[in-house]
């Protein structure tokens, strides 16, 4: 079972990695970094580089696809290499995920038009005008495209995908081992339970602008 991450420039780290710890233990799961090159690819803040050990042309027939954000995904959104791997690719997955933003880059290959799906809080209303029932799920499942909200709950989604894979025992071991017990100091990981003036001074800013001044 082969698991394509893919990885661009500005991508958001924890965004790959949350999918890649929790589906990477599956039985029989090989995990493989791609992008349209081989070689380093940096991250959004610029600090942090993943190697992609593969290039799109070297995978072909992956059976999970797993697309991460970032604050500016309009590269990969674009037309070109990365667009036409999605949409070959996405012919013969068995699972097509995205985490975040990610959710942008499937839809504008047209992979989720008229389908249920999630994404950052932030881009719901980006998701929606590609023809999305864009919702604020934390993931979401419509048929063999599983979505996650912003950027931790790629964890819950690997979770997710695990359990329907191989079973509830199988993801509850790789959560377990991962002591994923989530007690955060705030309760403010959610646009509803975050002070109001912190949500409205998020909503103001250029995601793309500030992913730009901090090395995206």
């Amino acid at each position: 079972m082969q698991i394509a991450f893919l990885l661009y420039p500005g991508f958001t780290a924890l965004d790959a990695i949350g999918p890649f710890d929790t589906l990477g233990p599956l039985p029989g799961a090989e995990a493989v970094l791609v992008a349209e090159r081989r070689g380093p690819v940096r991250n959004d803040s610029g600090s942090l580089s993943l190697v992609a050990e593969a290039s799109l042309a070297e995978v072909t027939a992956p059976d999970i696809v797993v697309v991460p954000g970032g604050p500016d995904p309009s590269g990969p959104m674009a037309p070109g290499p990365v667009r036409e791997w999605l949409q070959e690719v996405d012919r013969t997955t068995t699972w097509t995920t995205s985490v975040c933003s990610g959710s942008l880059v499937l839809a504008a290959a047209g992979l989720l038009t008229g389908r249920r799906a999630t994404c950052h809080w932030l881009n719901l209303d980006r998701l929606a005008a590609f023809g999305v029932e864009a919702t604020g799920e934390r993931v979401v499942t419509d048929g063999k495209y599983v979505t996650a909200a912003g950027v931790s709950s790629g964890i819950d989604m690997g979770l997710t995908l695990a359990g329907r894979i191989a079973g509830d025992r199988a993801a509850q071991s790789i959560q377990l081992l991962i002591e994923y017990d989530p007690q955060p100091p705030y309760d403010a990981g959610s646009p509803e339970k975050a002070p109001a003036d912190l949500v409205a001074e998020w909503r103001a800013v250029d995601l793309a602008e500030f992913a730009g001044k901090n090395g995206g």
